[in-house]
């Protein structure tokens, strides 16, 4: 809508080239400087999408394990709900620290953020199944893991599914904000560079060149959940 209603309402006002130039300017400006944007846009990606597999591991087997033993739920639960309000990029300063200005920060920051969403999500999916087929279950003898896995993990699955979208975004987010606040490559680093040097064709078109691949991350992982999910 932005870009639209540039197109259409500044044309003729050489000042707003400054601050939002036209949206042909800007994919113009995006494929002339696709080369210098690649690098780090495989950096950003390879640092999101490590940072969300390894977030979806977390945050799906502590839902797992707060379903099989039920004390460390009422243990970490608070916990875990305290961390999630605390925005992920509040946390940059430490990764920072403890794990250096490489990649190593942004994927530890992203897991932190996709952990929280699937975690959240497998729990709310978990609570969705019927007591009643739990208790067939268990009169048949089944275990506790085999209930998880023959009955709450399907049963689960469109809320984990949800979890893992909201995830992959959130993913992509705290890694460009995080690289903004210290890294050595990456499009947080194109972007908080081409800020500082009032270069805001660059800006845009890094965000532009991260917005399309997000885009097609997205797309992907909507192929792969209809795939998990294919009875929906």
């Amino acid at each position: 809508m932005i870009l639209a209603s540039r197109a259409t309402g500044s044309e003729g006002r050489p000042h707003h080239q400054y601050v939002l130039p036209s949206p042909t300017d800007i994919i113009a400006a995006a494929v002339q400087r696709f080369p210098q944007i690649a690098d780090g846009l495989w950096i950003t990606t390879f640092e999101a999408l490590s940072g969300f597999f390894a977030g979806s591991v977390i945050g799906l087997a502590l839902a797992c394990l707060f379903l099989l033993v039920p004390p460390t739920r009422a243990l970490l639960l608070p916990l875990v709900v305290a961390l999630n309000n605390v925005p992920s990029i509040a946390f940059v300063p430490l990764a920072l620290l403890w794990f250096g200005m490489g990649p190593a920060s942004k994927v530890a920051i992203a897991a932190l953020a996709v952990s929280f969403a699937v975690l959240l999500a497998a729990l709310e999916g978990f609570s969705r199944t019927e007591d009643g087929q739990v208790n067939l279950l268990r009169s048949f003898g089944a275990s506790r893991f085999g209930i998880l896995w023959r009955l709450r993990l399907p049963a689960a699955m469109p809320s984990i599914v949800t979890g893992l979208r909201i995830g992959l975004a959130r993913s992509t987010i705290a890694v460009i904000v995080a690289e903004m606040l210290g890294a050595y490559k990456g499009i947080g680093q194109i972007v908080y560079r081409a800020t500082a040097e009032m270069d805001s064709l660059t800006v845009w078109s890094a965000i532009l060149v991260s917005s399309v691949t997000s885009l097609v991350l997205y797309g992907v992982l909507v192929l792969i959940d209809r795939r998990l999910v294919w009875w929906q």
